[in-house]
């Protein structure tokens, strides 16, 4: 079965104790912080990774489980290639199944303009030596021939895999603390303890603990932990609902994804399935703040999000939920331990009608589990990986806008590395946090 939902009722897997002091404190326990424990412990460095409710109890264990090179941002490639090389060492370092299959993923053409997209993006997949490569619509119609509906064409990339995010995360946190990273579960981060200018440490709920480098990567929350601290990033939260299919005949091994419908066979038999691009968007003080810097994105897809009045009380972006207050006070995260929004029936209901009829010969289609999960989401689509200047010893990795899950591992070793003063060996010129205030046109790249 599905361990769905992880919750705060979820059993504590690592309890800590709080140690007094360290060399990195993590503040997240998802993809991007686990995996940062793991390199920083292969560094020899003391790590301690905070988390309000139980790791990978939100977004990354919500995602869809891609592993995915295609389609990705051209200055996000050489990220997600060295990710799924970590992917592999992952799975080779423990005895626990993440799940990890190298099935593929095909995105299908629904129109002559669709395939004059793929076309234009393989340019990036050939620089960067991937096996990409377009198919015709006679060649996915063999790949898949249950498929009643057919295609022009489709752009695929064997080498891509998928993993059972519920699984993989938890597992590579057995393998961080395994290593000597220390986890401490159902303990918010409430702020940065700051001397002269400088991050010190970090002010939990349970006390106090001394690091000279800590690292902000609490996904849907980053932004309200860092505005108390007058950081301020353009990042907004969508909903994505995801719904698990039973026991279904083995009809593709990777993932699949039209303009209306995605979906990924799973380790247990059945399909995870989703909308191919939908959202929910809530209406708060940042969704309204920020709403400029997202124009030019939501141009460009008018009918991907549905708009809501409010978020529900205690949300990240709600209008009640403070955004300041002090170190002895009760903080939002512990208010809202696990953020676990309700799933949109009516998306639920498209995506699976659209599944139903992509594959009439499964016949009645039933589903063991529906989840939603709120996507922390940038105005140009890729993530922020810096440091932050105005505050020496803080370091951000947020914003990953729902391509998280497979390029964390990668995210999370530049981070560890720079955080030790080590060169990450990749360009993050496009992730820099300044984008956003020194003049640059903050726009999506050429990404499908």
């Amino acid at each position: 079965m599905i361990p769905f939902p992880i919750s705060e009722t979820s059993k504590i897997e690592h309890g800590g104790p709080l140690p007094p002091d360290t060399d990195a404190v993590i503040i997240g326990a998802g993809v991007v912080g686990i995996s940062a424990a793991l390199f920083l412990r292969q560094l020899g460095h003391r790590v301690v990774v905070l988390e309000k409710g139980r790791v990978a109890c939100e977004q990354s264990s919500r995602n869809w489980g891609w592993i995915r090179q295609q389609g990705r941002d051209p200055h996000e490639l050489p990220l997600m290639i060295e990710a799924r090389r970590h992917w592999l060492d992952f799975s080779r370092r423990t005895n626990e199944s993440l799940g990890l299959v190298e099935g593929g993923v095909t995105y299908l053409a629904e129109s002559d303009k669709d395939m004059t997209a793929f076309s234009d993006w393989l340019v990036y997949a050939k620089e960067h030596e991937l096996d990409s490569h377009m198919m015709s619509g006679r060649e996915v119609a063999e790949m898949i021939p249950e498929m009643a509906r057919r295609y022009p064409g489709a752009l695929r990339t064997p080498s891509d895999m998928r993993a059972e995010p519920w699984v993989a995360v938890p597992t590579l946190a057995r393998l961080a603390a395994e290593d000597g990273a220390v986890i401490v579960e159902n303990c918010a981060a409430r702020m940065l303890d700051i001397e002269a200018g400088r991050v010190t440490g970090v002010v939990t709920e349970q006390g106090r603990i001394r690091a000279g480098q800590v690292l902000v990567c609490g996904g849907a929350w980053s932004s309200l932990f860092l505005q108390n601290h007058g950081v301020r990033i353009p990042q907004l939260s969508v909903r994505a609902t995801a719904a698990a299919t039973n026991r279904l005949p083995e009809i593709h091994a990777g993932g699949v994804a039209d303009n209306g419908v995605a979906f990924r066979r799973r380790q247990d038999g059945g399909y995870t399935i989703a909308a191919g691009a939908f959202h929910d968007l809530y209406i708060g003080p940042d969704a309204f703040r920020n709403l400029p810097k997202y124009l030019h994105t939501l141009a460009e897809h008018p009918f991907g999000t549905r708009y809501h009045a409010m978020a529900p009380q205690n949300y990240p972006d709600a209008w009640g939920t403070p955004r300041t207050w002090a170190a002895e006070e009760q903080s939002p995260f512990e208010r809202m331990r696990v953020l676990n929004p309700a799933p949109s029936n009516a998306a639920k209901r498209k995506f699976l009608k659209q599944f139903r009829a992509m594959f009439p010969g499964f016949g009645e289609i039933s589903l063991r589990a529906v989840w939603a999960g709120m996507i922390d989401l940038m105005p140009d689509v890729v993530p922020v990986i810096d440091r932050c200047e105005t505050i020496p010893g803080l370091w951000i990795g947020t914003g990953l806008s729902g391509h998280g899950f497979g390029i964390g591992p990668e995210i999370g070793r530049v981070l560890a590395y720079m955080m030790m003063g080590q060169p990450p060996k990749q360009d993050l010129t496009r992730f820099r946090l300044s984008r956003f205030t020194d003049g640059t046109k903050v726009r999506p790249g050429p990404a499908l």
